[in-house]
């Protein structure tokens, strides 16, 4: 087959995939307004206002970068000045996405096109081209810097010569921001040096991968590794350099590869030289997310029907283990079957805008249903949500997924309930998020507390996606439909598949033929939005209606609050009362009894687990009542996965001290001499707990005690939870974190002692032993004591 038959064959592939989508869609409306009315329409002037609102909102914080903090990455919003890498205090690895090359305003520059400031971007250009420079001694992402730099700077390209052509602007532009990308692109080039082609997660910008700090560089993720290829091929297609192409189809084969085969699912985190997974997790938020976004918009913009078959395999492993109805719990690979976690991260937000773009409507409804139940629960969507929908990491950056999917859902429906709802989001961002400088990331949903950050995606993504959400398309100066989103809103045109390095090849033997998935339409009926929302308007309340399908409510899903699950153990013939038993007799029917036997059974066996597994993680930090006194006593804390585990009589003692800072973000600490060997106390906030780890170890500290920053929180009333590292397996020092009260009793006795305060850290359940055993001890001496002596 010729190269220019072959990408007609692709072409016409795509054209039929995207026709019937649509179709499916328009006729999904069509049919299912006779049954259900949809949300009130929103009128054109309030669309318009809102729109402008938006705009507004891109100027307030575009301002304020450009005139408190460029040239710097980011603006911190509530110092009012710019970020530096290597100036500013430290974020730990938070700020490996930070190279000092202006990242905020590379990264903006196509949403000034979209706003149609052409102005402002050819003034924006000239100061990338006069001030951005890539020849640092600084280790960067490689996703991070692909994402927003290289993809920036095509975008930008692009939609300069685009203006050249059709707005009579910017002839003097000659091509610098694609040999800025392209360099830029070898710069990155290194980090591919794998034995699996897979790449580093890491790499200098100068030195590449010789830089000694990356000599231990050895884990990546999987978004990482597969979040490359759109904007390496459009550079290779757009330079006529093959060499990042190339590579980015190696990278991807390779993750391909390393799918567990018997349920086509992929873990997060794996090791680039041997390929082995070192995080079995599976599901579609952090560590995984835009890996499932790359292989479908692969599809999209270069034409090659494998990555369709890959992605469709992927799908349906997802939504046959991954989904629960309207939530998408994660999983181990190797074992489906079994939830590997029980909350939800907010970056999974994304996944109903790509189910809307592959066709599959009535999930997307379902999941962004429930995101914005949440939404409106918590003002935001918190970092991570429990399974109940309580709070688990409380943190909001102010992400763009849950908007991205907002708008691709309004595109694909017309329905202005996801007007309604992104009304809402830019509202509540403009409440609680808004500052005198710029907008500031929430650094707890539950107090509103602000933190100093704002990310450069609030302009290139969150307020884009509103502009979008609230423009018509005779609104905008580009037609979208022509584009395809990259992960960070960047556009790239779909003839780029028409410009060498065709892709095109035959399917192999265990992939899918993409016809398979273009024959078939879903249901219309169940596809129009208000008919599927309206059973989820109570989902998070647990009033959801009761199905019919039979299923037995099983001891690991109950729920005393949920009035159906109360119902449900009624008619098995079980009363829900402080004290009692059940009995079959009172049961609805004999099945009922029998199913309610099986219930109790399964309740008490998850009792009985859930006590065992909550104490065996369970910390403690102990110390003695008084200077004097041989009885200690422990106060509850939380592990680490990315520490040593204390496991029997283990245990570390040392004496408490205080980090300085308290927050432990910097390179070092001011007290860093007095905490070699001690106990170091660090507080929850402004980096990730592994960067605190890693300082402490680097100090000398014998242990680390992360307090919590929330006040009044407790372990009494809050599930303990487990601290996450990044994946590295570098900290050789217990960690442990404390609530708020549980820290504030440790405090008080702190500032009590006149000597400084000497504490062990060791598990829960071994102090508990560790008591027993001296208390029997002192009853045995007691008894003996107490003997009378024998009689001569």
């Amino acid at each position: 087959m010729s190269t220019t038959s072959s990408e007609s064959f692709v072409r016409g592939q795509r054209l039929m995939l995207i026709f019937l989508v649509a179709m499916c869609i328009v006729v999904a409306c069509v049919l299912s307004t006779e049954t259900t009315m949809p949300t009130q329409n929103m009128s054109n002037k309030e669309r318009a206002e809102l729109r402008e609102e938006a705009r507004d909102m891109f100027y307030h914080a575009y301002n304020a970068y450009m005139q408190n903090a460029y040239p710097a990455d980011e603006l911190m919003p509530l110092s009012c000045k710019g970020r530096y890498r290597g100036v500013t205090p430290s974020r730990g690895d938070m700020d490996d996405i930070l190279g000092n090359f202006s990242m905020t305003l590379v990264d903006t520059l196509d949403t000034l096109v979209l706003l149609g400031d052409f102005t402002e971007f050819d003034h924006a250009v000239k100061l990338v081209i006069r001030d951005v420079q890539f020849d640092s001694d600084i280790i960067v992402s490689v996703f991070e810097t692909n994402i927003r730099m290289v993809g920036g700077l095509l975008s930008a390209h692009i939609l300069a010569e685009y203006l050249q052509k059709h707005a009579d602007t910017m002839h003097w532009y000659k091509g610098e921001l694609l040999e800025m990308s392209r360099e830029l692109g070898y710069r990155l080039l290194p980090a591919f040096n794998t034995s699996t082609g897979i790449p580093h997660a890491r790499v200098n910008l100068r030195l590449g991968m010789k830089d000694p700090m990356l000599k231990k560089s050895r884990e990546t993720c999987t978004a990482c590794a597969g979040t490359i290829l759109l904007e390496f091929a459009a550079l290779s297609r757009l330079t006529g350099d093959p060499i990042f192409e190339v590579r980015a189809h190696a990278a991807m084969d390779a993750l391909w590869k390393l799918r567990h085969r018997g349920s086509d699912l992929m873990g997060t985190v794996l090791n680039v030289h041997s390929g082995d997974w070192v995080r079995r997790d599976s599901g579609v938020g952090a560590g995984i997310d835009s890996y499932y976004e790359y292989l479908f918009k692969s599809y999209v913009l270069l034409g090659d029907d494998k990555y369709l078959a890959r992605f469709n395999r992927h799908y349906n492993a997802v939504m046959k283990y991954v989904s629960e109805g309207p939530m998408l719990l994660d999983v181990l690979m190797h074992r489906p079957h079994a939830k590997s976690k029980n909350f939800m991260d907010s970056l999974l937000a994304f996944w109903p805008g790509l189910q809307v773009l592959s066709g599959d409507l009535k999930p997307a409804v379902q999941t962004h249903e429930m995101l914005y139940q949440v939404m409106q629960m918590h003002t935001f969507i918190p970092e991570a949500f429990t399974v109940d929908f309580q709070i688990h990491w409380g943190q909001h950056p102010l992400r763009p997924e849950f908007i991205e999917s907002t708008y691709f859902l309004y595109r694909a429906t017309g329905d202005h309930h996801y007007l309604q709802v992104g009304k809402k989001a830019l509202k509540t961002l403009q409440q609680h998020a808004k500052v005198s400088c710029g907008y500031a990331a929430v650094n707890d949903v539950r107090t509103g507390k602000h933190e100093d950050r704002m990310d450069s995606f609030v302009l290139s993504e969150t307020i884009k996606y509103l502009f979008l959400l609230f423009s018509d398309p005779q609104d905008l100066i580009i037609n979208v439909d022509e584009f395809v989103f990259t992960t960070e809103a960047h556009l790239l045109p779909l003839s780029i598949a028409q410009l060498g390095n065709a892709t095109f090849s035959f399917r192999q033997t265990d992939e899918h033929n993409v016809l398979d998935f273009m024959r078939t339409c879903p249901s219309s009926n169940r596809l129009f939005p208000e008919k599927v929302r309206k059973p989820l308007r109570n989902f998070i309340t647990g009033s959801c209606p009761r199905t019919t399908a039979g299923k037995r409510l099983s001891a690991l899903d109950f729920q005393a609050s949920n009035a159906d699950h109360l119902r449900a153990v009624y008619d098995m013939g079980i009363t829900m009362v402080s004290v009692g038993d059940r009995s079959q007799g009172k049961a609805k029917s004999h099945e009922e009894g029998e199913m309610g036997l099986q219930f109790m059974q399964e309740m008490l066996e998850l009792t009985k687990m859930q006590s065992i597994n909550q104490l065996a993680q369970l910390q403690a930090v102990a110390y003695a009542t008084d200077e004097n006194s041989q009885d200690w006593i422990a106060l509850m804390a939380g592990p680490s996965h990315f520490s040593p585990e204390l496991t029997g009589d283990q245990f570390v003692e040392g004496d408490v001290i205080l980090a300085k800072p308290l927050r432990a973000c910097d390179e070092s600490l001011e007290n860093a001499e007095e905490a070699k060997g001690k106990v170091l106390v660090a507080e929850r906030g402004d980096c990730t707990f592994v960067s605190k780890a890693r300082l402490a170890q680097k100090v000398g500290a014998a242990a680390l005690i992360v307090c919590d920053n929330v006040p009044g929180s407790s372990g009494e009333t809050q599930p303990m939870f487990a601290m996450s590292g990044d994946g590295k397996d570098d900290v050789l020092i217990p960690v442990v974190f404390m609530y708020s009260m549980e820290f504030g009793k440790l405090s008080a006795v702190m500032q009590r002692r006149k000597q400084p305060l000497r504490v062990r850290v060791m598990q829960m359940v071994e102090f508990k032993r560790w008591q027993l055993a001296k208390e029997q001890r002192q009853n045995q001496t007691a008894s003996v004591a107490q003997k009378p002596e024998k009689e001569l």
